[in-house]
């Protein structure tokens, strides 16, 4: 040791402290990627994908419902930018939440494969040979017999029958059983690297996108038609949707009608025709909640419904400068529906409205609301605005939702003008400015239109995911040794047995194959 010690005071020079030799690029590469490839690591940024999922809950997502994003951002002027720039309204395509993903990847990738090489030389392995002292292990029997006999032979089948892998030795048999433990971990942790390329493949070749259609009018798989679309990262064009086409024949609804669930949703279905090619025959198709049409990989799923009022609206010189169903998006149980009718072209003033339709109308304290979700008693509750004509910029305008930046609301006899109309009923505007009338209603239906290739490759990955850790929860490594020795003359047989993991039930399978090896004739046991 004294000797050790001059040898690094030589090295290190009279009276310098010795200091460990400097990493270097190659030793800090090697650092980092231990680092990132263990188990705590993978751990950690499986938590933190988790938790960064959370604001896809909570927060607005720009893919799912543009309009609500819109709304926040108006409604908190400070926090919506913030937001904004942290990715929080596209959680899933943000900078950060992709880094955590890819990061997660490659640690998994790099704690299975190294445990493979490790986990096929364990299986191609002999048991090992008994420990000098058996006695030492926590289950452990002995007896002693007169005659040897063939104990070791009986031992061997013994064990392989109780499914033990085993290696005869020089006066003993070495067994062991439970390999598939570990194949469970690797089957979990390789179910995880699964699951994870299903959901990119699907993020990059997907796509989704929800259409309103009101009943009696088609629609044609194109983006141009959607009211919203989310297309994957690799997406590229219309020549990747399938061009089938669809028109909604016809939507029935059930509502519950008495009772405390009166007014919830008992059935709803609408009846579809559609091709799957333009060259294709016509089809017709039943589509209701949870049993979606499938079309060439695609999925059409039937989300929602609810009202149009069908309008016809007159200009200041008595042309129609609106004609035809505005869908109203429902805003309670009771489908109380709000909407706007845009008539730009109107002349001499653009005119605009925006207000209630109510399937079941009744007007008290609270004014006019509908107080059940089905059409018995129908009525419009709007108000009016007029501007002057402004030029078209191009730029797209939601319309659900009107500008009054650059409109006047109209008065009547000083009043904010609010009218009401039943079916059929029209009304003349103030200063000759035109009139609407509420003609009727149709139904729309919203369709959800989605491609999501890895779905199937992500569910084989929980479900193997699920067999993989059953494997390494219920699964045992054992270790099982029989030695054959003599001792003052007599022949002794110990048997032992050690559990490479929690404990359970060795004691009892120590005395079962002690029971099978032991004659009629031994004469004594003994287990500590």
């Amino acid at each position: 040791m004294t000797e050790l010690k001059d040898r690094i005071g030589a090295a290190s020079g009279p009276g310098e402290p010795s200091e460990p030799p400097a990493m270097g690029l190659v030793g800090w590469l090697r650092w980092t990627w231990r680092q990132l490839t263990s188990m705590k690591t993978a751990l950690v940024l499986l938590f933190l994908l988790a938790l960064g999922a959370v604001p896809g809950s909570l927060v607005p997502q720009t893919p799912i419902d543009p309009i609500k994003v819109s709304d926040f951002l108006e409604a908190h002027k400070k926090l919506g930018p913030i937001y904004d720039k942290l990715g929080l309204f596209d959680v899933y395509k943000s900078a950060w939440f992709s880094a955590i993903y890819l990061l997660l990847f490659i640690s998994l990738i790099g704690c299975v494969v190294p445990r493979l090489s490790v986990y096929f030389k364990a299986v191609r392995a002999r048991p090992p040979k008994p420990p000098r002292n058996l006695n030492r292990l926590p289950g452990y029997a002995r007896f002693t017999i007169d005659e040897p006999g063939d104990v070791l032979a009986v031992a061997t089948r013994e064990l392989k029958r109780r499914r033990f892998r085993v290696q005869t030795y020089d006066g003993a048999v070495g067994a062991e059983r439970g390999y598939l433990r570990e194949a469970g971990n690797l089957l979990f942790h390789f179910s995880l690297i699964l699951a994870l390329i299903g959901v990119a493949w699907g993020s990059l070749f997907g796509y989704r996108g929800t259409v309103l259609v009101v009943v009696g009018n088609g629609f044609s798989n194109t983006v141009a038609q959607y009211d919203d679309f989310t297309p994957g990262r690799a997406f590229s064009g219309d020549e990747d949707l399938p061009p089938f086409s669809l028109t909604v024949k016809d939507f029935q609804v059930k509502f519950q009608e008495d009772g405390p669930q009166r007014g919830a949703a008992r059935e709803f279905k609408a009846q579809l025709s559609y091709q799957e090619t333009p060259d294709s025959p016509e089809k017709s198709y039943e589509l209701q909640v949870n049993h979606p049409l499938k079309l060439d990989g695609s999925s059409l799923y039937l989300l929602g419904h609810g009202y149009a009022p069908r309008v016809t609206v007159k200009d200041g010189q008595g042309n129609v400068a609106f004609s035809g169903p505005a869908p109203f998006l429902p805003q309670d149980g009771n489908f109380s529906s709000f909407g706007v009718i845009k008539a730009p072209d109107a002349r001499p003033m653009t005119l605009g409205f925006e207000g209630f339709f109510l399937p079941t109308a009744v007007i008290d304290q609270r004014g006019p609301v509908s107080v059940f979700p089905d059409d018995l008693n129908p009525m419009l509750v709007m108000t009016g605005y007029y501007g002057r004509p402004q030029p078209e910029t191009g730029k797209p305008e939601s319309v659900y939702q009107l500008d009054k930046s650059k409109l006047t609301q109209f008065q009547k006899n000083g009043d904010k003008l609010r009218f009401q109309l039943a079916p059929g009923q029209s009304m003349a505007l103030p200063d000759k400015a035109g009139s609407i009338t509420f003609n009727g209603y149709s139904r729309w239906v919203k369709l959800q239109v989605s491609h999501t290739p890895g779905t199937n490759l992500a569910l084989a990955g929980i479900l193997l995911a699920i067999l993989g850790l059953m494997g390494s929860l219920f699964i045992h490594p054992r270790r099982t040794w029989v030695r054959v020795r003599t001792e003052d003359g007599r022949t002794v047989v110990e048997v032992a047995g050690l559990d490479r993991g929690p404990e359970r039930g060795l004691g009892d399978e120590i005395q079962a194959i002690t029971k099978s090896l032991q004659p009629a004739r031994s004469k004594t046991q003994e287990q500590p």
